[in-house]
Order: C-alpha cells, then sequence, then structure tokens
C-alpha cells in the first residue's frame, strides 16, 4: 500500500468518522434580559433548548464592589420554571456610539484611564461601518475588576446557569493614536488570562469564548488563533463565535478552519446567528441563507453543538 493512498484511506475514514460523530445542533434563543416574556411562545417551543441573554458590565455592578444580579436571578427562576437553560454572556464592548455600559468608577477614576477605548465594527454585509466602545482589558487594574466580576458570578451561578460566554475576541481600534499602552500581545495574553480566570472560578458551568478574529492577525500569522485553540483544549473550555456564515472568506481565513480542526476535542462548541449574520447571502442562490444551510454549515464543518438564534430569525419569527 503506497504512502499517498495510505493518506488517502486515512482521511476519508476521518471525514466519515466526523459525519457519523456529528450530531444536529440544539436550538437556543439569543436575546437581552427583560425580553423572556414577550417571547416565550418561542422559548417554549419543542425544538428551542434554552436561552442565551447578554448583561453587560454596568448593568450588573451598580457601583465599586456593588453587585447587582437581580436580573440573573429573575431570568434564571423563569427560564427554570420553564424547563430551560441559561446561557450568559458578560458583555464588556459595545456596538453603538452611545453605549458605554462599565461602571462610572471606571470611567472617571484615573488608574483606569477612561477605562474604554473607541472601536470600530461591521454590523452586516453591505452595512455602513458601525463604531462602539471596547473595554481596555489590556490595562492591569481594568482587567482586575472585570475578573472580580466574573468571580461574584462564579460564586452565585456555577452550576445553576449552564455556562458563561466571554465575548468576541475581534475589535478594531485606532493603534496609531492610542495612548492606553494597548499592543497585539498585551491584548491576546489579556484574553487568555480572563479566561483561565473564569475556568477557575466556575467549577461546574461550561465557561465559553467567543472568537472570530485577533487584531493584527491574518492567517493564524501571529500563532494567536491556534495557540487560543490549543488553550481551550487542554483546559476544558469551550468555544464559539458571534456568526455562522457558510465559507465566509474572512472567517476562512481566521477561525473556521480550526473549528473543523479541532472537531470532537471541545467540550462544546456554540455560535450563534445573530441579527448582523441574517443580512448575509448565499452567493450561490443570491438569498438570504436558510437555517438549513446554516444547521448544515455548522453541524458538518464547523462541529456545532449550540446554536443561538437571534429572535429576528425567520424560522422563528414566520412559525
Amino acid at each position: 500500500m503506497t504512502r499517498l493512498f495510505k493518506m488517502a484511506v486515512l482521511g476519508f475514514l476521518t471525514f466519515a468518522l466526523q459525519l457519523f460523530t456529528a450530531q444536529t445542533p440544539q436550538n437556543y434563543i439569543y436575546t437581552s434580559s427583560g425580553d423572556l416574556k414577550n417571547i416565550e411562545k418561542m422559548i417554549t417551543r419543542k425544538d428551542i433548548g434554552g436561552v442565551q441573554i447578554v448583561y453587560n458590565w454596568r448593568a450588573l455592578e451598580t457601583a465599586k464592589d456593588v453587585y447587582d444580579f437581580s436580573r440573573i436571578e429573575n431570568d434564571l427562576n423563569y427560564l427554570s420554571g420553564l424547563n430551560r437553560k441559561l446561557f450568559i454572556q458578560l458583555q464588556d464592548r459595545f456596538f453603538e456610539p452611545e453605549a458605554r455600559y462599565v461602571p462610572d468608577y471606571i470611567l472617571n477614576e484615573k488608574e483606569y484611564n477612561g477605562g474604554l477605548v473607541p472601536q470600530y465594527d461591521n454590523p452586516g454585509e453591505n452595512k455602513p461601518v458601525g463604531n462602539g466602545w471596547v473595554t481596555q482589558q489590556w490595562n492591569p487594574a481594568v482587567q482586575e475588576r472585570y475578573q472580580k466580576l466574573i468571580g461574584a458570578l462564579a460564586k452565585n451561578f456555577d452550576g445553576k446557569i449552564q455556562g458563561i460566554n466571554l465575548p468576541e475576541t475581534s475589535i478594531d481600534i485606532d493603534m496609531k493614536r492610542d495612548k492606553t499602552g494597548f499592543s497585539c500581545d498585551r491584548y491576546f495574553q489579556a484574553e487568555l488570562d480572563n479566561l483561565q480566570y473564569a475556568r477557575n472560578a466556575f467549577k461546574t458551568s461550561y465557561v465559553l469564548q467567543y472568537v472570530n478574529f485577533f487584531p493584527c492577525e491574518w492567517e493564524n500569522d501571529h500563532k494567536y488563533m491556534s495557540r487560543l485553540f490549543e488553550f481551550a483544549h487542554k483546559n476544558n473550555i469551550a468555544l464559539g463565535g458571534p456568526d455562522i456564515v457558510p465559507n465566509k472568506n474572512a472567517q476562512m481565513k481566521n477561525s473556521y478552519p480550526f473549528f473543523n480542526q479541532y472537531k470532537g476535542k471541545l467540550p462544546l462548541v456554540a455560535m450563534a446567528v445573530q441579527e448582523p449574520t441574517l443580512t448575509y447571502k448565499n452567493p450561490k442562490t443570491k438569498k438570504p441563507f436558510t437555517k438549513e444551510e446554516f444547521v448544515d454549515y455548522a453541524e458538518h464543518y464547523l462541529g456545532v453543538n449550540i446554536i443561538f438564534w437571534s429572535v429576528e430569525s425567520p424560522w422563528l419569527k414566520n412559525d
């Protein structure tokens, strides 16, 4: 048997095993706190397993060391009564100019250096560039406060929620004008540090990191992407992303091939179909991607276990 033939057989067997072990992803709803009763009909569908809810930092820490988790508690109690699970997304970056949702002391006290920096955002296919803010996780003082919040959440909700979700790795700031001490390496290390802290704090619930791009990197040329996936693999960390867009070039040059490479090697893969995702069209059909197209790609290429669907998803709204 020639080496080339052996490689072909091995490749086929690997592909066959992936197909055999692939399971259709579970459907969850992606929404904001306070919206649950308005979408109860969606949540209680038989094909919905739970809800991912976004909570911003400011809503959870109303003043320094003053935590208010009543929103999470109310949402958790409500969903538990419906026999549905809860993922919380702890949001420290925002996509609207007026959204500065961190505590006032982070914005105003000198050691935090303003707490936020402006960032730019792609809100969807053929949409104008948006702008918002991201917290300075590379500032040790800011990061310390963020990690303290993660620890408080773990103390109250570990084992009660299905998982905690740290937001996407992608940020786009004006590095030439930056005065916060940002560097791509410092940012990457800060993301790993937060992830490790969350994993140590949450002993039972999933710890899920959204990953799509890293600043300064393309095609893993800084080894950020490969290092993150290996770190997640070794530390029992779940990974996912904010957008499932089949074969989208930018993602194929960044996170998607790694999801494919690590299929079956991570404790959980959970990805979203959010509002911007719904704007993308299948280049073959010239129409927006269908539910079936999202699910097929998520299942067979990305190895997704859970899809967090926007409430604006046509198949949910139409039903």
